[in-house]
């Protein structure tokens, strides 16, 4: 029996079957062959609906997801790998390696 590639299923298919199943009028078997999904799948987006589901009552405005930048330490890694770039093709001239289009 071959296997299938893995599928990517979007949040709105997953909210979907998620909330088919909190309604409880089908098997969860039923519904896994519906949907084509594996009825385990189908469990772990319930429960994390059902997880969800206090966030959106809760009055607080959303946090975001992105992670803060540090603009200070990107700053410092730009200034380092130039540093780095300037000291290679410096050792690259010396040794006559660096292409002629670049001098």
């Amino acid at each position: 029996m071959a296997r299938r590639p893995r599928r990517n299923h979007s949040p709105a298919f997953k909210a979907k079957v998620a909330l088919a199943a909190l309604k409880g009028d089908k098997t969860m078997n039923e519904l896994a062959t519906q949907f084509d999904v594996h009825p385990n799948q189908i469990k772990q987006w319930k429960d994390q609906l059902l997880d969800g589901v206090t966030d959106v009552f809760d009055g607080k405005p959303k946090a975001s997801k992105e992670p803060e930048i540090d603009v200070k330490s990107l700053h410092a890694k730009i200034g380092q790998l130039t540093l780095e770039n300037d000291f290679l093709e410096g050792a690259l001239d010396k040794a006559g390696l660096l292409p002629s289009a670049k001098k």
